[in-house]
């Protein structure tokens, strides 16, 4: 009730642009803003194509708007193309209106292997350790840097004692001002779920610390945790980074952070 239902969408705003980072349940109500700001172009960059991910999209409301201009960034695969495997769940029986027949103007790109802009801003995808292709994205300005892995498992390629370019996701989270990371188990959970591409609090404390990130976000809440029991994973997690350290915080819905 007090840190929110929807699985993952996040909105970035970098001088009147809009960048939305996964199209879970959230771009739902996320459209339903955009439209009334009167926005009209947006770049949609999904981490990858699990269902928590992808569910809203169907239900964003830029899309059934014509003359909106949406482009959607997302993992490249070898079989398919990205426009081929989200039209999947834009088909009868699982929808009513074919991908073809919506009203916005869609683009499907898939994410570059290098650094690329998007209207003020500069994107870097890496692919991180999760089942099935998985990136994570960074956004930079000139002022701050903004890291999101919301699935990542960091425990399954480690991190003590290695060098940055040994570490998954390290392109994306090193020397981040603001780092959303996983962080959905505490550590008994974790340990009947490894290999489930998820990590636990402990993880991600010592991943961020790792990596020098400024300040981390606790991301990517397990659906059967309580507020409570969120709480105390946050309590957790403070405990286990220094005193004079930025302490970590729990995503909730709503939750605005500014940058620099």
């Amino acid at each position: 009730m007090r840190y929110g239902g929807n699985t993952s969408c996040v909105e970035v705003s970098v001088d009147g642009t809009t960048l939305v980072l996964d199209a879970g349940t959230g771009i739902r109500g996320l459209g339903a803003e955009l439209l009334a700001r009167g926005e009209r172009s947006v770049h949609l960059l999904l981490t990858h194509l699990h269902l928590d991910h992808l569910e809203g999209l169907r239900f964003f409301g830029p899309l059934w708007v014509e003359g909106t201009t949406i482009d959607i960034w997302g993992p490249p695969s070898p079989l398919l193309s990205l426009r081929e495997r989200i039209s999947r769940s834009f088909s009868p029986p699982l929808f009513p209106i074919d991908l073809r027949d919506i009203p916005a103007e869609v683009s499907f790109h898939d994410v570059p292997r290098d650094r690329w802009a998007v209207e003020g801003a500069t994107v870097t995808s890496d692919l991180v350790v999760h089942p099935g292709p998985t990136v994570g994205f960074r956004i930079e300005t000139p002022e701050a840097s903004f890291a999101y892995l919301p699935d990542h498992e960091p425990a399954l390629a480690g991190w003590t004692g290695r060098s940055h370019e040994w570490i998954s996701g390290a392109a994306i989270a090193a020397d981040a001002d603001i780092l959303l990371h996983d962080a959905q188990y505490f550590e008994d959970e974790y340990a009947d779920r490894i290999g489930w591409g998820h990590s636990s609090v402990a993880d991600a404390v010592g991943y961020a610390e790792a990596l020098g990130a400024r300040r981390l976000v606790l991301f990517h809440h397990e659906p059967a945790h309580s507020d409570e029991s969120l709480e105390r994973l946050e309590t957790e997690a403070r405990a286990a980074v220094p005193d004079d350290a930025h302490p970590p915080e729990l995503a909730r819905e709503g939750m605005v952070i500014e940058l620099p």
